[in-house]
């Protein structure tokens, strides 16, 4: 699934921002409406699948890396 398509975030910087200001105004609380936390939900689930493809692909890269087989040829010093 590996895309370079922009992710929207604002669902998620919305939330931070509710967060940051009930903390900043020592609100027991905050509320949101089913639209708004379906969107945190959507976004938040498209962050992590793409954060779990990205991981994939880096261990992927890194257990090739290891399975890399380097030859080494030793004539002596014969050519010098």
């Amino acid at each position: 699934m590996q895309t370079n398509t922009p992710l929207n975030i604002m669902p998620i910087q919305q939330f931070l921002s509710q967060v940051k200001t009930a903390d900043s105004t020592r609100a027991k609380e905050i509320k949101m409406s089913i639209e708004q936390a379906r969107s945190l939900a959507l976004t938040l689930g498209q962050v992590m699948a793409r954060l779990n493809g990205d991981l994939e692909q880096l261990l992927q890269k890194e257990y090739s890396k290891e399975n890399e087989v380097i030859q080494i040829q030793m004539d002596g010093g014969s050519s010098w």
